[in-house]
């Protein structure tokens, strides 16, 4: 696991990495004993306050200073830290340095939260900021400062856009400190994507590093060792493998929004793939598709939402014999029948249009449930992503081969240092700490919170829940108060932005069908009665200014139309009002029709909830909200549990790879 700890003299060599430790699991459970003990009393409210007194003894002398000499007395801390390693006093002084030339470069002074939240990262924890604290800030005190003893950084968001976007926020004031900083995104090519590689820090998606460092073991082979790379680079000069790689090792990671990359991420594996040639089967999938068409659900087969999975029934395994027999070819077996059967109904019943993907300019594109854009160049395996095509009459793609593949947990595991920010990290705080080491610490906020809760109200159907968020929107709009509204898909997105249309009221919608200028959408959602529809997208590392006369009228309004996977991803959204100590509130309007809750109860079960609902005793509504809750804490234990599943599957083939040779391959 990646070491709490960390000195430039352990990021040396040509492709720095840590390798997984060959201890048995009560060694590294010692190991992160260890750790928490070691830790717990410097970060302490005591302890993180007497970090922030000793940077500011050295306000005084720097204010004085002009922005070269500021400059220079940075080169003097960089000597300095690469000298005696990140010690406090070292890093205290870094930690001044980077706040005055913060202040007078970005006209952003951090905080004293800021300054502990700087702190704890350097060290290798996670630190679990409110959010609006201003996380995006925060992150340069430890970027910086490592970046100056001579460590590269990587900056780590979870999308094109946040990378791009705070590398060009925060770019001058890292060149003002003499380091240099870049950024990735999809479009990037190879030669792109090492230039900024090569920076002291670069900001990228998750989803683009962990491609890139496949790409590069790829390349490197199964022995990447420094003295091999050294010797290449002598003997082969322009032609060593050196010179193709994308990156420059894993040295140090700062994971923003950590509970989504490190979390929500974790479920599946990332695949290197490319088109397998010669495999397009269209007529085998629109026959699959037919024969889908003609089998009974409940009858030929049944489906657990809750777990995603479908079963054929007996009958349904006879009928498709029976109605296959004609077609010959790979419809004979029955072991290839039954798999493109169960692919053809999940792709009918399992996956939908503008919830799970979109199509655009005649390709299927699937939507991140979790961050709600679309995710280019992916697509889904064993043949569901043809299935999906050739349901849509799209062009259908060939299907792919595995090249290469790792786990997140794999991935960010092997980092020299590992840190991070979120905040909302306790309800995984031990998940987190036993996956890759990472402690949490609270990092108390600058301001008194002023974000309340109007608790959530719940409705029988969903065509009187969006009712009453339309009439909801109004009664707000009509304080002057600026509203945003939470939807879980594109479809409720459009669904939503119809009655709002209807009802006469002027709004803007972002989602993934609507992703260009979400920069401006999201400058201005905090306009006095403006009306914001937008899915996931607005509800991670976004930042909403509230506009003239907001802040009297009581700041950002909240509507959750859904319970999410997780309650934290439901805190995410709420957290886009009432940030650093402006006034905002949120509410959630729910429905026993949702998809959370339709998938979960059965429909003897929702008429039971709608009785207890309709009830006048208040026990039994209570009772009612707690069921609405259980749907969504069940999904989180099944995820919780998917990731344990695939951590200890990941781990044996990553067993299994080193023992064949073939380091992160397929088998």
């Amino acid at each position: 696991m990646p070491s709490t700890l960390i000195s430039p003299g352990m990021v040396l060599g040509r492709y720095p990495e840590r390798q997984e430790p060959d201890t048995g699991v009560l060694d590294q459970a010692a190991e992160r004993l260890w750790q928490r003990f070691h830790n717990q009393g410097r970060f302490r409210r005591a302890g993180l306050r007497g970090f922030v007194r000793r940077v500011n003894r050295h306000t005084g002398a720097l204010t004085p200073l002009s922005e070269q000499a500021l400059y220079q007395a940075a080169r003097q801390a960089g000597y300095r830290l690469r000298r005696d390693g990140l010690s406090p006093g070292a890093a205290a002084r870094a930690f001044a340095l980077i706040r005055e030339m913060s202040g007078r470069i970005l006209k952003m002074r951090h905080f004293d939260a800021q300054l502990m939240g700087g702190w704890v990262m350097i060290n290798g924890v996670l630190a679990e900021m409110d959010t609006g604290e201003g996380k995006t800030l925060t992150v340069t005190l430890p970027a910086a400062a490592l970046a100056l003893a001579g460590i590269r950084v990587h900056v780590i968001t979870v999308n094109d856009y946040l990378a791009a976007r705070d590398a060009e926020l925060m770019g001058p004031l890292y060149r003002a400190l003499g380091l240099s900083v870049g950024s990735i995104v999809e479009q990037h090519t190879p030669e792109q994507r090492r230039v900024a590689y090569g920076c002291d820090i670069t900001y990228c998606s998750n989803k683009q590093i962990a491609f890139d460092y496949l790409r590069d073991r790829m390349l490197l082979g199964d022995r990447p060792g420094t003295i091999r790379l050294e010797l290449e680079s002598l003997c082969a000069g322009e032609q060593g493998r050196e010179e193709k790689l994308l990156m420059q090792g894993l040295s140090f990671a700062i994971v923003d929004e950590a509970d989504s990359v490190l979390i929500d991420e974790a479920r599946t594996p990332l695949i290197l793939s490319r088109e397998r040639p010669g495999d397009q089967q269209e007529e085998i999938f629109q026959q699959a598709l037919s024969l889908a068409e003609k089998l009974q659900q409940g009858h030929d087969f049944h489906i657990d939402r809750n777990e995603r999975e479908l079963f054929l029934t007996e009958d349904g395994r006879q009928l498709a014999e029976s109605l296959a027999i004609s077609l010959g070819g790979v419809w004979s077996g029955w072991r290839r029948r039954e798999a493109l059967l169960k692919q053809a109904l999940s792709a009918q019943y399992l996956f939908h249009r503008d919830r799970h993907y979109l199509v655009q300019d005649g390709e299927v594109r699937i939507i991140d449930e979790n961050t709600g854009r679309i995710m280019k160049d992916r697509s889904w395996e064993q043949g569901l992503h043809q299935m999906i095509e050739a349901k849509e009459e799209c062009a259908i793609t060939g299907q792919r081969e595995t090249l290469s593949r790792i786990s997140y947990q794999r991935f960010f595991r092997r980092y020299m240092g590992l840190a991070g920010t979120t905040g909302t990290a306790r309800e995984t705080a031990s998940e987190l700490h036993k996956v890759y080491g990472l402690q949490v610490v609270a990092v108390p906020t600058e301001r008194p919170s002023r974000r309340r809760s109007k608790g959530q109200r719940i409705l029988k159907t969903r065509q009187a829940k969006w009712q009453a968020v339309v009439r909801r929107t109004q009664q707000l709009r009509d304080q002057g108060r600026p509203v945003l509204v939470g939807t879980r898909s594109v479809e409720d997105s459009e669904q939503l932005s119809e009655l709002l249309t209807e009802a006469g009221l002027p709004h803007q919608v972002l989602s993934a069908r609507q992703d260009q200028g979400e920069a401006e959408i999201v400058a201005r959602a905090g306009a006095a009665g403006c009306i914001t529809v937008a899915t996931n997208m607005a509800g991670r590392g976004t930042d909403i200014p509230l506009g003239k006369g907001v802040v009297e009228a009581g700041g950002l309004h909240v509507i959750a139309t859904q319970r999410n996977d997780a309650w934290r991803i439901d805190r995410q959204l709420f957290g886009r009002c009432g940030r650093q100590g402006d006034p905002g509130s949120y509410e959630m309007l729910l429905s026993f029709e949702d998809e959370l809750v339709a998938d979960f109860y059965t429909p003897e079960g929702a008429r039971t909830l709608r009785r207890l609902l309709a009830w006048p005793l208040p026990p039994l509504p209570l009772l009612a909200r707690m069921a609405m809750r259980l749907p969504q804490w069940a999904m989180e234990q099944r995820h919780r549990r998917m990731r344990k599943v695939f951590q200890q599957t990941d781990d044996q083939l990553e067993t299994l790879l080193a023992f064949s040779g073939r380091r992160d391959k397929s088998l």
